[in-house]
């Protein structure tokens, strides 16, 4: 068995990461690992530089750690992890970062193939040999940008660089590579790359006549609107969406919020809910947005004209979807809007003026009416009402604050109530695998220590998170945050999609829903007991406001604080 143990192509990997940036290594290792252990352990000792290594005990907390840090940053972080096994128990978070477009580098082991001594790091334990599987990398196959098994140590940095470029060009997406033992044992080889020569493709901005054909449909429509996701992903998109919606006074409609587009305060702002508006729409600008509208509930009229302007405006991955659309633009959002700016300055806006200055009269006047309703859903009562909840969470955090949004049912309340006014602030985890938040801020925490962040949470999605794993983490890195429980003591999702779908049906006639949890556990004792956490339970409106300020210190003393809201039952 020759072998040089000098450099190796575990220390290539290692060296990889390092250039291109990757500062987080987020791991849940096995058998699978030692080359790589012994790599680290190596660096260590030698003073080389090396990612910070992030133990995760859960590999769903670990990918939601990677997706909240890439969210925060752009940047991408690596998330390690054993064989199949650890794979499979990454579960619904991989289908999280590809929906959210995130940039994540993924490694797992795979299982050795060589078992009687042929190469250093083959076959020494039994449970290799039922981590043999016919197609790991299928596991993933469906939600990653590009799976590839490392098959010699000599290029091993040309892979990683190559994933990387992959993971960081539109649509940004997570990239899963695999190696044995036998590979990673091998000699390897830095190639002291240039990594300039290895970038993301540059951002793309609209060709040929579109910006002036969007334009000129802007100018010409009576009631455009705009409708938007995850503009705010770029936070320069959004200075750029408020100059263009201001100077026409075009509406700005935030549907399947992901992250801050739009300033809630902003008297162009007309909420969450596009289906309501579309109808009365003469034209309809989508930017950055996987479902501007579900047909099944609204759509617009026939003779409303649609553009449509996205990374990916046809969602290669969605084989059931169409938005008919006059014009599908494969665009970054900044770029783009700066552009439509630019061609705005060329036009004269005088001759529409008046229409412009009606137009921003009526969509004023309803802003205000939203606010106004806003207000009165959140008048204290004897009980703890969504709203009521939302209220106070918004009256104990600053502009700054980072909120993660996952509530559910209760999301809704969240995006009316608690409006946010800066980029950068307010996030969702894009998809539909629930228990993003607590890794998710573990991560964002991890990136920017200096920020604030509160996870508003639902029961359900609370248990989903791994929180065992989630504060365990936060307490070992000193990541310290501020979690909210909306704990209406089940799902509350499932029944009342139940009920919309039949209303007059034997679940609603019967409140059989097989939805609650009922006795409810003591879900804030689990971080206590985890991560040492504040934590407190709510049952009368009285003790919210002050549970929050408590919880709020905690945080800024470096312990995690939950709070555990008992609303009504499911």
């Amino acid at each position: 068995m020759e072998h040089n143990a000098d450099y190796t192509a575990s220390d290539a990997m290692t060296d990889a990461l390092v250039a291109a940036g990757v500062t987080h290594v987020f791991i849940n290792s096995g058998t699978d690992y030692p080359p790589i252990i012994e790599s680290w352990a190596k660096y260590e000792a030698t003073g080389r530089k090396k990612p910070e290594i992030i133990i995760s005990p859960h590999e769903y907390a670990a990918l939601s750690a990677a997706q909240g840090y890439a969210q925060l940053t752009g940047r991408a972080a690596a998330v390690f992890v054993h064989v199949d096994v650890g794979t499979q128990n990454m579960g619904g978070a991989v289908h999280n970062a590809f929906r959210c477009r995130v940039p994540v580098y993924i490694f797992a082991g795979i299982s050795p193939f060589t078992m009687e001594n042929e190469l250093a790091g083959g076959r020494n334990a039994q449970i290799q040999f039922l981590q043999d599987v016919r197609d790991q990398a299928g596991i993933v196959r469906s939600y990653t940008k590009m799976n590839f098994e490392l098959s010699s140590g000599k290029n091993v940095q040309q892979m990683v660089f190559r994933a990387l470029q992959l993971a960081l060009s539109e649509p940004k997406g997570p990239v899963y590579t695999m190696a044995s033992r036998e590979i990673l044992e091998e000699e390897g080889r830095d190639i002291k790359a240039d990594l300039s020569l290895w970038p993301p493709v540059a951002p793309g901005g609209l060709d040929g006549d579109s910006p002036e054909l969007v334009i000129d449909a802007l100018l010409g429509a009576e009631k455009p609107l705009i409708v938007t996701s995850y503009l705010g992903r770029n936070t320069q998109s959004v200075g750029e969406l408020v100059k263009i919606s201001e100077r026409l006074a075009i509406p700005v409609v935030e549907m399947n919020q992901y992250t801050m587009n739009f300033p809630g305060d902003n008297s162009m702002h007309l909420g969450f809910d596009s289906h309501s508006l579309i109808k009365e729409a003469d034209l309809i600008l989508v930017i950055d947005s996987d479902v501007p509208w579900v047909p099944a509930i609204a759509k617009p009229k026939d003779s409303c004209r649609v553009f449509y302007i996205d990374s990916d405006p046809i969602k290669e991955h969605m084989p059931l979807w169409y938005i008919p659309s006059e014009r599908f633009m494969k665009a970054d959002s900044c770029a783009a809007l700066m552009q439509l700016n630019k061609c705005l300055d060329t036009k004269y806006l005088e001759i529409i003026q008046d229409v412009i200055e009606e137009r921003r009269i009526k969509v004023t006047a309803l802003h205000e009416d939203m606010k106004s309703r806003r207000t009165g859903a959140e008048a204290e009562e004897a009980r703890l009402s969504s709203e009521f909840v939302v209220k106070c969470i918004r009256e104990v955090i600053d502009d700054d604050t980072v909120v993660l949004n996952e509530t559910i049912s209760d999301h809704a309340a969240v995006e009316r109530h608690l409006p946010r006014n800066k980029p950068g602030t307010l996030f969702w985890s894009g998809g539909s695998s629930l228990g993003w938040h607590g890794g998710a801020a573990v991560g964002m925490k991890l990136a920017c220590p200096e920020k604030d962040i509160i996870a508003l949470t639902g029961d359900g999605t609370y248990i989903f998170s791994c929180p065992t794993a989630v504060y365990w983490m936060a307490k070992k890195y000193n990541a310290p945050f501020m979690t909210v429980i909306f704990n209406n003591q089940g799902w509350n999702a499932p029944k009342l999609i139940t009920k919309n779908e039949h209303p007059d049906g034997y679940a609603a006639g019967t409140n059989a829903f097989w939805t609650s949890f009922n006795p409810p556990a003591q879900l804030d004792a689990v971080a206590a007991a985890a991560g040492d956490a504040f934590a407190r339970t709510v049952t009368e409106p009285g003790e919210l406001k002050a549970a929050l300020l408590e919880g709020r210190q905690a945080v800024k003393n470096g312990k995690c604080a939950v709070i555990n809201v008992m609303m009504d039952p499911v």
